[in-house]
């Protein structure tokens, strides 16, 4: 008897096929299809970490639990019965329809601009306004004759005022600011100034702070300051109520075929790596020399002239670095000396020369503490800032 058997069922189809060659072009394409899916995810999380309400987070806002925040101020005068209002807008303080027996106090005044200082000045009228260290340009509106400097960590407050005698005010930076009065007194300069029209300017700003209301009187002297009136009104003003000529942004010096040129490159770019987007072989790995980034060789300096206890050396680096990049700013050349630079700047910013030459000039104070040093590079990257913004 014969059997036959039936021949194998071949080992590959269309189908088949088909599906083997999908598969490859998955495993060639699996990395960028990895990327692509990264960059989805941290896109949507970025949206969703920016939904979040951001207001409370500045220095001093009343709202604010953190060290530079001023919770802690705002909750102990309303458990003293003082009626705590707190307005985020101009036209909020505006509403909040101030009148006598009231106390105005204004934080983040970096955000004050002419416009919003002089309805300020008019909302207010009346009332008793506590402006917490303000810029020269705010004090420009204000009462332009009132000059800046700087003031000791701590000072006692011998003054007319009984509110204030006999108490110590503790900072770890504060400004002093010259008036005819005021108390707390850094040499001729007040740090609680009195001005014009019942104002007040606090230059000790980090008395109000979480962190350091505690510090020797800062809480006795803050709440006699903020809770003198029954009523207090926290202005915490910001860009938005500025005018549209002082609002400046990026956008306003674009032209206006900057964005759909932005929108065809993008397009194009993600063109470029769909087409090219394909693997040419195994990654081939070579040494490489060792690469010492320029932030790793600026501590390593910093660490040294800290070692050497080289104080005068770091200071006179830093102010000729700032003396440079004014320079160039205000293209006065590099052969620019260091009277034309002091004199430039001052003409920019509208300051003293004296005052200037404090910072900029290799004549200037020689910090004595690594606090110093650390102020003054903290003023001249101030300074300079204020030059590029002018």
């Amino acid at each position: 008897m014969t059997t036959t058997t039936a021949p194998p069922a071949p080992t590959g189809s269309t189908g088949s096929t088909g599906s083997t060659g999908r598969d490859g072009f998955w495993r060639r394409n699996r990395l960028w299809f990895a990327v692509g899916l990264a960059l989805v995810v941290a896109i949507a999380v970025a949206a969703w970490a920016g939904t979040g309400d951001t207001r409370f987070s500045a220095p001093l806002d009343p709202q604010n639990p953190d060290p530079e925040g001023a919770q802690a101020v705002a909750q102990v005068l309303e458990a003293e019965g003082v009626d705590v209002e707190v307005v985020r807008s101009a036209d909020a303080l505006r509403d909040a329809d101030v009148s006598d027996g009231t106390t105005v106090v204004v934080t983040s005044t970096g955000d004050l601009t002419p416009s919003t200082t002089r309805r300020l000045r008019e909302d207010t009228n009346g009332a008793d306004l506590v402006l917490v260290e303000p810029p020269s340009y705010v004090l420009a509106e204000l009462d332009p004759d009132v000059v800046t400097g700087r003031a000791p960590d701590e000072t006692s407050g011998e003054c007319d005022d009984s509110r204030f005698d006999g108490l110590d005010l503790a900072v770890d930076n504060a400004v002093s600011y010259d008036t005819p009065g005021g108390c707390f007194a850094a040499g001729d300069k007040f740090v609680l100034a009195e001005g014009d029209a019942a104002t007040s300017y606090l230059g000790a700003g980090q008395a109000l702070t979480n962190d350091q209301v505690l510090r020797a009187d800062n809480a006795a002297v803050a709440l006699r300051l903020l809770g003198a009136d029954d009523r207090l009104v926290w202005y915490v003003p910001t860009l938005d109520d500025a005018d549209e000529d002082e609002a400046v942004s990026l956008w306003t010096f674009a032209p206006d075929w900057i964005a759909p040129s932005l929108w065809l490159v993008g397009i194009a770019a993600v063109g470029l790596m769909l087409w090219r987007g394909r693997r040419l072989g195994r990654l081939a790995t070579e040494p490489l020399p060792v690469v010492v980034r320029a932030v790793e060789t600026t501590r390593s300096r910093g660490r040294m002239y800290r070692s050497a206890d080289d104080r005068t050396y770091a200071a006179a680096a830093l102010r000729a670095a700032a003396r440079r990049r004014l320079a160039d700013h205000l293209r006065l050349g590099r052969g620019a000396t260091e009277a034309e630079v002091v004199s430039a700047v001052a003409r920019h910013t509208g300051r003293r020369a004296e005052e200037i030459g404090l910072r900029l000039a290799s004549t200037g104070f020689v910090p004595t503490t690594d606090q110093g040093l650390v102020q003054l590079a903290q003023d001249l990257t101030q300074l300079d800032r204020e030059v590029r913004r002018g």
